[in-house]
């Protein structure tokens, strides 16, 4: 007789400590098989082939892999479509309950209810946990029960929320929904077994990025300065933990806890997060289109050369300029400068959100449909916005404001000052003009 089993799937959630899901299955009446799928469903979509954030998910596999074999156990690290990976894991183990966290994206609710009803078919339950966010789905709706499509009323909600439940830990009263999962007392219910072997990046069809991956922590002094700092792109003011929130490799209980004692500007860049997940849960159609659907009526110019140039950070615009080749090079940029450059390309150049979202999508190491795809319509003035289209920021100014001593462009345009540094390629007042012109008679304003 095969002894029966719980399946832990990870997802955007690869740490062993204060994970909700994982807490649950170790809790659970069966030995935990800890998994992980490398989805060749998203996989396959990736053009590049060296892209930095496959490595990033193989090395911290790798780690987690080290840590569970530490503890007598393993990872099973699979590569292929999701569906015939789990047919094949009912045909090798009895399993009782699969158990995993919630993914609030389109692809990823599509693929786990076809996974649930699969199971299901086995008599076997299918159970996720809230872990990406603080608040989710209904938990932060109005009044009457509708969901907020503004930032700070929703984070008023938010906020008081997080007042209404306490909880015992270490011997502090802290927010309920703060309160860490202790995992490790349960750390023994993890299979014991031999170490599995794990395909390694090139046998994925990836190879190992040149690009190099923030740490997990941040000082304390960031944080506290972040409201004085974050909007200075030469200064180290931002905590650059994008990439471990999207992967899951630390815990967002843990760092909200940390914002909400030290600073609530931070914390208030985390409720965004939330934000976000929620406008993209209540209103998936945002994924193709405007929040505000008269928005879809614009008549984008689209033009390629611009497109190029501004992916190039050829624009003549120094602030664009260096904040796209930061991206280029880094897979990341300044949350300030995202902004400038967002609104360069909507509102300048008149070219589509979606283009410069998707670029985005394939260049950022944090790269998060909900974040991405909230930021870009807030940019492009269709989004959960109260203020939507006359917002039009100058690049000029914003440089002169917040990088007046051009130490960030100088960084990355080494050019700049030459005569070898491109002149703009649109005026800014005519642009301006032709933007509210153009979003004017779309919406027949």
């Amino acid at each position: 007789m095969i002894d029966k089993i719980n399946i832990f799937w990870f997802r955007r959630d690869l740490r062993l400590q204060d994970n909700a899901g994982l807490y649950h299955a170790l809790k659970g009446k069966y030995p935990v098989l800890p998994i992980f799928i490398l989805d060749t469903q998203i996989l396959d979509k990736l053009e590049d082939r060296a892209d930095a954030r496959v490595d990033f998910i193989h090395q911290t596999l790798t780690e987690l892999k080290f840590e569970l074999e530490a503890l007598g156990s393993t990872l099973c690290v699979l590569h292929g479509a999701p569906k015939q990976i789990w047919q094949q894991l009912l045909d090798d183990y009895v399993i009782d309950t699969v158990y995993t966290n919630h993914d609030y994206e389109p692809y990823a609710q599509t693929r786990d209810e076809s996974i649930k009803q699969l199971l299901q078919s086995y008599s076997i339950d299918f159970k996720t946990f809230k872990d990406h966010v603080i608040f989710e789905k209904e938990e932060i709706v109005k009044d009457d029960g509708k969901p907020y499509t503004i930032f700070t009323p929703y984070s008023k909600k938010w906020k008081a929320k997080l007042e209404t439940q306490f909880a015992e830990y270490q011997g502090e009263s802290i927010s309920f929904y703060l309160n860490p999962y202790p995992t490790e007392k349960y750390f023994q219910h993890f299979i014991k077994t031999t170490p599995l072997e794990m395909p390694t990046l090139e046998q994925i069809g990836f190879q190992k990025s040149n690009l190099s991956f923030p740490p997990k922590t941040v000082t304390r002094g960031l944080i506290k300065n972040y409201d004085k700092n974050r909007d200075f792109p030469a200064l180290n003011g931002t905590s650059k933990l994008g990439i471990h929130f999207r992967f899951g490799t630390i815990s967002i209980r843990a760092k909200a806890l940390n914002a909400l004692k030290i600073n609530e500007i931070y914390l208030n860049e985390l409720i965004w997060r939330d934000f976000y997940a929620a406008i993209l849960y209540h209103f998936p159609q945002v994924v193709q289109g405007a929040f505000r659907p008269a928005y879809d009526k614009i008549a984008w110019l689209n033009d390629d050369a611009h497109f190029e140039k501004w992916c190039a950070g050829k624009t003549g615009y120094p602030l664009v300029d260096a904040g796209m080749r930061e991206l280029n090079a880094t897979g990341y940029m300044h949350n300030r400068v995202r902004m400038v450059v967002a609104s360069f390309l909507t509102k300048h150049l008149l070219i589509d959100w979606r283009l410069g979202e998707l670029y985005f999508a394939q260049k950022l190491l944090d790269y998060d449909l909900a974040s991405n795809n909230g930021g870009w319509q807030w940019a492009a003035g269709c989004g959960t916005d109260a203020a939507p289209y006359f917002r039009i920021f100058n690049p000029t100014s914003q440089h002169e404001k917040f990088d007046k001593n051009a130490v960030y462009i100088r960084q990355w345009i080494p050019e700049w000052g030459t005569n070898a540094y491109p002149k703009p390629i649109v005026e800014h007042t005519m642009a301006r003009e032709r933007c509210l012109k153009t979003y004017k008679a779309a919406l027949g304003a």
